[in-house]
């Protein structure tokens, strides 16, 4: 890529926000090189770790942990030298790191097969993790583990100390007041004791130093220079060993040097994915679309509507890709303030016009598609909406800002043009460019036809081109030219400030004259100057004016067709799921009814194999019994019958549904009125709730409630009898889902609730609504201590405010 269209694009912000989500230094130092790539292959690799990274983020919190770069340490090992304790412990928290890490994608390999194929080149610990624990502690120190030679000569230490310190102690009692002070010190790693100067020679000592004042001696009694001796012998022995413990640990860590070396890469490049996931997070970016041109070839532009035949052959050729960029955002500006722009022009399009007034946001339009070109080529998530797309660029460059210099003479148009013609020198049909203020700096005539030249021959060479400019010429240039299009950033004239959105298919105003009449310029000036404009620019600025507030009462319009639509969707999928739930409690019920009516069966059987027995004995025939049981073969087929999904009991009506036709929905047991009709669905009024479902679960309210009947005959013996008279059980009328309490005092809306709940479980309701109203809240209190004391009720809920609020209660029934 072009390094000096990367520092105008600000990219290096970019680097330097992604090191500060790195955790040690090797992953930091990879953030700082990172640089777009020209391999298309390998920037949807890097676009697919981060999504990866992202997906592992959002159900795990993983991370590198302790780990650092532990490369020089290792390469120091590797030439033989010894490494000191916390550079031992640096490596054995990295290796704890990678092999936590590796056992992580192991396990995830098929759903993280990236990241899995990045671990898969971690190091493995070779015992040395085991080894570091063994010989230091947590601080750095050698222990006495380390060896039996350390651990006996610590011993032999400690033996000497305590017998030098206790012949010390009595020097210091029987000294008294000849000391300066009775307490034993250090000087060059001997312990001596502080005498005063003036007993200099009453002790016999060697002087190993003195204080500042020559007060104090600090000496070394002969009788305790061998004890001191065998102790700095002994010291230094166990500080030799530890230097060979130690030596030996490095020079086993310098075994495995390169597999090491090799290692830390791969964790710096897994590192620097983590870093990518955190950053689009952050950025609440989502992973762009690349597409790759094929085929290409350029053509010359025509003007629109004298294409030829061979230009048409020429267009096909050229099936670039194009952006597509919907709500992006400059990732380096603050998101709550930034105004998202779109950037969709049509198929086709290769060049595209910028023009409004200054500080509008021209140049922070052309920075973002820039800018995010740059960030999806790295591999790094873009701060657009989900479905962004863009072209794979193989270069991009960009002209932005001033480019005068004092040092080599160069004017800002001098700058701009000496820009320009290094760009004309690389670019090719697979490059992007952006040019700011083209032509700018110079006569007004001469700078429009140089701009609109440059333009034409980014056109012919096929590059995908974005310009910003206050000409009018490239404006008309951009209006009659196939494969470009004119663009504008919004200005309020009611506030004179701009809007920052940017739209494409319309050329800018300038508003000059509107903002100088705002700002309080007399009339007759603004008169004038209207006098002296032609006026068809007049009309073209009004009709422009026209289009403008038209589409953006078109956007206003689509934006709230778009949130209704949304929150249908949501509705919609609410309702399934809560159909679907009492769809599984309906089957659940049925399965526990067919469990119940087995058992009862079962009973039946035997029953009537006592029934046999009692008849034998009292010689009875028993062709009477055969009738029942017959009838309990019926009803065994019935229990045995498999439950199918939302079956209905009742005929399904032969014409078609009405508005305003009152139905029974078949899987809520709920009459209502129909009052809106799709082509395969309705929605039904049920009381105060609203419920959508499909034609086929609706039936019209028709018919007598069907009866089930079951015979029983009587048989007697003497003055012994059993009756098994003839009997019918009606099946319950469900009271219907909504119970309406308003209006009523609490006393009397208890009876009529306890009554309502009892008929509601023999119905075999599954849930039931109560509407109680707010008002006092003494009704609704009232209800839900009912509630909570009726053996009908499992539990209850408060509804949205959308379905009744604080004045509705929903109560799940007993199944």
């Amino acid at each position: 890529m072009d390094t000096k269209s990367l520092q105008v694009l600000e990219y290096p912000k970019i680097r330097e926000r992604l090191k500060s989500f790195c955790d040690f230094s090797a992953s930091q130092e990879l953030a700082l090189a990172l640089e777009p790539t020209d391999s298309y292959d390998l920037a949807l690799a890097r676009l697919a770790e981060t999504t990866e990274a992202r997906r592992l983020f959002s159900v795990q919190d993983v991370g590198i942990g302790g780990a650092h770069d532990i490369r020089p340490a290792v390469d120091l090992a590797a030439r033989g030298g010894t490494l000191d304790p916390q550079q031992l412990l640096d490596i054995k928290a990295t290796l704890i790191s990678c092999r936590e890490l590796k056992k992580i994608f192991e396990r995830k390999a098929e759903e993280y097969p990236r990241l899995a194929q990045i671990a898969a080149g971690l190091p493995e610990t070779h015992g040395i993790v085991d080894a570091v624990t063994r010989v230091l502690s947590d601080r750095g120190e050698v222990l006495d583990s380390a060896s039996p030679k350390l651990a006996s000569l610590r011993r032999e230490i400690k033996i000497a100390h305590d017998r030098l310190m206790s012949r010390l102690q009595r020097y210091l009692t029987e000294a008294g007041n000849k000391l300066q002070e009775p307490i034993i010190t250090q000087r060059d790693g001997r312990y001596v004791i502080p005498l005063r100067a003036e007993f200099k020679g009453q002790i016999k000592a060697v002087v190993h130093d003195q204080s500042s004042s020559g007060a104090t001696l600090f000496v070394e009694p002969l009788p305790v220079v061998e004890l001191n001796n065998e102790l700095r012998e002994l010291e230094l022995k166990a500080r030799e060993e530890e230097r060979r413990i130690l030596h030996e640990l490095s020079m086993q860590v310098g075994e495995h040097a390169v597999e090491f070396k090799y290692g830390i890469e791969n964790l710096a490049m897994l590192d620097l994915v983590f870093a990518k996931a955190k950053y689009a997070e952050e950025l609440r970016a989502s992973e762009p679309v690349l597409s790759q041109r094929l085929n290409v070839k350029a053509q010359t532009s025509k003007v629109k509507g004298q294409a030829s035949k061979t230009d048409d052959v020429q267009r096909s050729t050229f099936d670039a890709p194009r952006i597509n960029l919907v709500k992006a955002r400059h990732p380096l500006l603050d998101p709550k303030t930034v105004v998202p722009i779109d950037v969709n022009p049509q198929p086709g399009t290769r060049a595209i016009v910028i023009t409004g007034p200054n500080t509008g946001g021209k140049t922070v339009s052309l920075k973002t598609v820039g800018l995010l070109a740059l960030m999806a080529q790295s591999g790094l998530h873009i701060p657009a909406h989900s479905g962004s797309e863009l072209p794979f660029f193989h270069n991009v460059f960009a002209d932005i800002g001033d480019e005068q210099s004092i040092e080599q003479s160069l004017s800002t148009f001098s700058g701009h043009i000496t820009n320009i013609i290094r760009i004309l020198k690389q670019i090719d049909e697979r490059s992007l460019v952006i040019l700011d203020e083209l032509g700018a700096g110079t006569d007004p005539q001469e700078g429009a036809a140089l701009a609109r030249a440059i333009l034409q021959h980014l056109l012919q060479v096929g590059c995908t081109t974005l310009v910003a400019t206050h000409y009018p010429e490239l404006k008309t240039f951009a209006h009659s030219t196939e494969g470009v299009v004119n663009a504008s950033l919004e200005f309020d004239i009611k506030t004179l400030r701009p809007t920052y959105r940017l739209e494409i298919g319309l050329p800018g105003r300038s508003n000059a004259l509107l903002i100088a009449q705002r700002l309080g310029l007399p009339q007759p000036i603004i008169d004038s100057a209207k006098a002296e404009i032609h006026p068809d620019d007049l009309r073209a600025d009004k009709l422009l004016d026209d289009i403008r507030k038209e589409r953006n009462r078109t956007s206003r319009e689509r934006e709230k067709l778009e949130k209704a639509r949304a929150r249908l969707e949501a509705q919609t999928r609410e309702l399934e799921q809560r159909l679907e739930k009492i769809e599984d409690e309906r089957r659940e019920v049925l399965a526990k009814a067919r469990a119940e009516g087995e058992l009862e069966v079962a009973i039946l059987k035997k029953n009537i194999e006592s029934l046999k027995s009692q008849l034998k004995k009292a010689r009875q025939p028993l062709e009477a019994l055969k009738a029942i049981e017959e009838k309990v073969e019926v009803i065994e087929e019935k229990v045995e019958r498999p439950i199918e999904r939302q079956t209905s009991k009742v005929e399904r009506p032969t014409g078609a549904i009405k508005l305003g036709e009152r139905v029974t929905v078949g899987t809520l047991n709920a009459e209502g009125v129909v009052t809106a009709l799709g082509e395969s669905d309705a929605e039904v009024q049920i009381g105060s709730l609203r419920v959508r479902a499909r034609l086929s679960e609706l039936v019209r309210k028709s018919g007598d409630e069907s009866k089930v009947e079951s015979e029983v005959l009587s048989l007697s013996k003497g003055q012994k009898s059993i009756d098994l008279r003839p009997s019918t059980f009606d099946s319950r009328k469900s009271p219907g889902l909504e119970l309406n309490l308003r209006g009523k005092l609490v006393d009397e809306g208890l009876e009529e609730l306890e009554r309502y709940l009892e008929k509601a479980y023999a119905a075999g309701l599954l849930f039931v609504r109560i509407v109680h109203g707010k008002g006092t809240g003494k009704m609704r209190e009232a209800v839900r201590n009912a509630l909570k004391e009726s053996p009908y009720v499992v539990s209850f809920e408060e509804p949205k405010d959308n379905e009744g609020g604080a004045g509705v209660t929903v109560a799940k029934l007993a199944r």
